[in-house]
């Protein structure tokens, strides 16, 4: 199979953009979303029978495929919309066991929203948030174990720890972070949104107590497709965002039914998992990472800025510096994230990683390098001509 231009065809994106921004929403090729749309049909030719009836064999059908995707039991593996809702089934569910002065470790890479959940629960319970202050750019794993192990104290109670981390691209080294709290007792958290369809999963022995991934990401399915795995044990005291009819009918109960929602995503994730090993047999992930490495070499070059993380951290996804270190606030983020958009056509992310202001670049088979020589070039003529937005102006 051949990657690229030759496939693009296979998604709707715009012929005039460069889309390297895979990471934050996915894109769902064609022959995925007419598996969707054909679900679609179904349901509404009579969507009583199918929501009532016909729709917890669907779901049952679905998340075996899924389960053996990622390593799990179907049991322990729930459908969601996403990470986030995901992560706020947990936190929610666990509120009423955070006591004053207890800590909810997270790392300072840590994705917005679920931090900002863990401040809401915190707040509700006289908890208190803490961040491990793992540096970036990032020498090597063992600094991330090393960060997190000075944070934790005799008041952790819940760690709650990115997978591959949003703001900064990395793959954390989470079966070491997850020992580090097994060892003492505390449960782990792990936000695994990027991980599904971009690195090898294996939940039934990874040793988190929770975890929750996207499927509309890395393995293609349709947004409003993501998973949550509880191990067995936590499984009674964990409940949905939404509490509906069958409050404490059973884990896998509670989570099928929340109220009049599209499954239709949920169903798809097959059709997303099949394209994905199909990519795959043909060499994707190879090809992908190749490029992304291949590019982040010849950017950071040309803009005289270091590389942020070693190459075995990375998988499709890189984080990379600007030019003069410039700081980060919610507007600079914006302003360059729109002057990339709207003067190069170029879809990519503006990111505050610890405090910094980076741009985040996602490789997909549908990407070739001229995709990143056109980021090169737009960086590069942003930086020589002082336009780089900075946090005070």
């Amino acid at each position: 199979m051949t990657f690229g231009k030759a496939i693009r065809s296979e998604w709707l994106l715009a012929d005039d953009l460069i889309f390297l921004n895979h990471g934050s929403f996915g894109a769902c090729p064609r022959s995925v979303l007419a598996v969707q749309r054909d679900w679609q049909d179904i349901m509404e030719r009579d969507p009583v029978r199918f929501l009532v009836r016909e729709l917890p064999q669907r779901l049952d059908e679905a998340r075996e495929k899924l389960a053996t995707f990622v390593g799990s039991r179907p049991e322990d593996l729930v459908f969601v919309q996403n990470a986030t809702d995901g992560a706020n089934a947990v936190l929610r569910s666990l509120l009423p066991t955070f006591k004053p002065g207890d800590e909810l470790l997270t790392a300072s890479h840590a994705y917005r929203a679920v931090r900002q959940t863990m401040v809401y629960v915190a707040g509700l319970s006289g908890a208190k948030v803490v961040d491990a202050d793992v540096p970036f750019p990032i020498l090597d794993a063992g600094e991330v174990t090393e960060a997190i192990a000075r944070a934790i104290s005799p008041k952790t109670v819940l760690a709650v720890i990115d997978h591959i981390t949003s703001p900064t691209g990395v793959v954390f080294p989470i079966e070491q972070i997850i020992a580090l709290f097994k060892e003492r007792g505390i449960p782990v958290l792990v936000d695994g949104a990027h991980a599904p369809g971009q690195v090898d999963l294996e939940l039934d022995t990874l040793g988190a107590d929770y975890y929750v991934g996207n499927c509309h990401k890395w393995l293609y399915a349709p947004k409003g497709a993501a998973l949550l795995w509880v191990d067995k044990k936590h499984q009674p005291k964990i409940h949905p965002t939404v509490i509906s009819h069958f409050l404490d009918g059973g884990y896998q109960t509670e989570f099928a039914w929340t109220g009049t929602l599209d499954p239709t995503a949920y169903l798809s994730i097959p059709a997303g998992i099949a394209f994905h090993q199909k990519l795959a047999a043909s060499g994707s992930r190879e090809y992908m990472r190749n490029m992304l490495l291949d590019a982040r070499r010849e950017i950071t070059a040309a803009l005289g800025v270091p590389l942020a993380a070693p190459e075995e951290m990375l998988a499709n996804l890189c984080t990379i510096p600007l030019p003069n270190n410039p700081d980060a606030s919610d507007k600079a983020v914006q302003r360059l994230h729109d002057l990339l958009f709207d003067e190069y056509h170029i879809q990519v992310p503006a990111m505050n990683a610890n405090g910094k202001l980076h741009v985040r670049a996602s490789s997909q088979v549908y990407n070739d390098r001229s995709d990143f020589e056109a980021l090169k070039a737009a960086l590069v003529e942003l930086a020589s001509a002082g336009r780089i937005p900075r946090a005070d102006r």
